[in-house]
């Protein structure tokens, strides 16, 4: 029995970096991932929702979720214990210059980031920032509207060919740049659907990349409380999850 579990201890010491990085997150306890809701203009409801399901996915996944709303969490000493921050639901300007800097450390050290919503609709005068969310918010249509989505991999929100479209009631954010060119698009709106869509007929809401040495993943839905309980919006967000901490490659 000792020689069998050396060999097994062997094995895992000597498997290859992406093997590792591919493993069970059960296998590592210590995935963290800072939730920041900081908010310095409108602050929305479903911020609790968010948080709730985003505890709620990381146990799933075997993630560890501290939220925070402190800017002075953004150190690079502290956020060296994490392997990525998320902004939900932050507005407005959330972070000063030295913490700014410790954000932009900790994705050049491979951290990663994951944006819900008004991520978006957060430090305009921060460029740098403008990137990693991949665009900025630039207004919306007035309420809440429906619209179905058009996922670049349905299979992996559980959704089959022979099932009806992924249909979304939420607020939609149109942005000061379509971001295609530059992101790996993973859901559109479908604009016919809505009325006030100024994206040209090209409305992605959902995104992904690797940006300045870490991992970004952002989705403009999560405006509306009740999404928050939506099974498919659930695997959505907790595919970006374990993308932005390594866990998986695929966005």
């Amino acid at each position: 029995m000792i020689a069998g579990l050396a060999a097994v201890a062997a094995a895992f010491w000597l498997a290859p970096a992406h093997e590792a990085m591919s493993a069970s997150p059960q296998d590592d306890p210590d995935v963290r991932v800072l939730v920041f809701t900081k908010t310095a203009g409108f602050r929305h409801a479903s911020i609790p929702d968010a948080v709730a399901a985003l505890r709620e996915l990381g146990a799933e996944h075997g993630i560890a979720i501290v939220h925070s709303e402190d800017g002075a969490s953004f150190t690079e000493d502290n956020l060296s214990g994490y392997r990525a921050v998320v902004f939900a639901n932050t507005t407005q300007d959330v972070l000063d210059a030295s913490q700014q800097a410790a954000m932009e450390a900790f994705i050049r050290n491979g951290g990663g980031f994951l944006g819900l919503h008004s991520a978006s609709d957060t430090e305009y005068d921060w460029p740098w920032y403008g990137e990693l969310v991949g665009a900025w918010f630039d207004g919306h249509p007035p309420g809440l509207q429906t619209s179905r989505i058009r996922l670049a991999d349905p299979a992996a929100m559980g959704i089959g060919s022979d099932d009806r479209p992924w249909q979304v009631t939420d607020e939609f954010y149109n942005f000061r740049r379509n971001p295609r060119e530059r992101v790996e698009v993973i859901a559109a709106l479908e604009p016919s659907d809505f009325v006030g869509s100024t994206m040209d007929g090209d409305h992605p809401i959902a995104w992904c990349r690797e940006y300045d040495g870490g991992r970004t993943w952002y989705t403009g839905l999560g405006h509306d409380s009740r999404l928050y309980a939506d099974a498919v919006f659930l695997r959505h967000v907790a595919r970006g999850l374990r993308y932005v901490t390594g866990i998986d490659d695929a966005c």
